[in-house]
């Protein structure tokens, strides 16, 4: 197996949304998975599981509950899941209801796909995240039988790609990276960002879209209102 260096891997990234049959080789695929196995973890407690979606009627499943057709179409599929229910069982006397516990999970789960997925770019594979899985999380989490504090947080595709789109803009640096003290911001760099957006979005779609607006899609309404009484459901987030 061969992997392309680090920093090239990571400056390349782009969302792959179209995949060719080809399976991932085994080799590769449990590269991916112990690359995720040897991830950051807070306090060593490795509160990540990933469970792999071969089931095609659970994958059916994932994928109308996500609205998301390539969660049926990519080779390999796997789901995040923030974990604690090991840790109750091997501890009864666990305090899993902090908040803090939760963000803890959260990261814990964010920097392991990260991992994984940066490793798969590395092999040549594509991916993509799949948060819409949330929009039916208690379903989700119903489908693979997660018991209580267990929370699927992220989907991943993964595959060969059939399909090579652009490098999507991110924002400057000045505009994320800052010295000593959290500044004033700059609306000459954000204008200057938001005609890159607009660009960006005539050439991928003839559509103009600014990063404002994708602001106000994903924040202007209730954000996924069901989660707390799930999360709350599931022993989380009580304190």
């Amino acid at each position: 197996m061969q992997s392309k260096p680090v920093l090239e891997t990571i400056l390349s990234h782009r969302s792959i949304r179209k995949f060719t049959n080809q399976p991932i080789p085994s080799a590769i695929f449990n590269a991916l998975i112990e690359a995720g196995r040897r991830t950051s973890t807070s306090n060593n407690l490795q509160c990540v599981s990933i469970i792999r979606i071969t089931d095609p009627a659970i994958r059916e499943g994932i994928q109308q509950a996500s609205g998301m057709r390539y969660v049926g179409e990519c080779a390999e599929f796997l789901l995040f899941c923030m974990d604690f229910h090991k840790h109750q069982q091997i501890n009864p006397q666990s305090q899993l209801d902090w908040a803090e516990v939760t963000l803890i999970g959260a990261l814990d789960t964010g920097l392991m796909a990260q991992n994984v997925l940066v490793t798969a770019e590395s092999f040549g594979l594509g991916g993509v995240f799949i948060g819409a899985l949330r929009n039916q999380i208690e379903t989700v989490a119903k489908l693979v039988n997660l018991p209580s504090h267990c929370v699927p947080l992220v989907g991943l595709c993964l595959g060969y790609h059939d399909q090579d789109p652009p490098l999507k803009p991110r924002l400057p640096q000045s505009l994320m990276c800052y010295e000593n003290h959290y500044p004033e911001l700059d609306q000459t760099a954000l204008a200057n960002y938001e005609q890159e957006m607009i660009a960006y979005y005539q050439a991928r779609s003839d559509k103009t879209f600014s990063w404002a607006e994708t602001i106000q899609k994903a924040l202007n309404e209730p954000v996924r209102p069901h989660i707390l009484p799930f999360l709350q459901k599931q022993g989380f987030l009580r304190r």
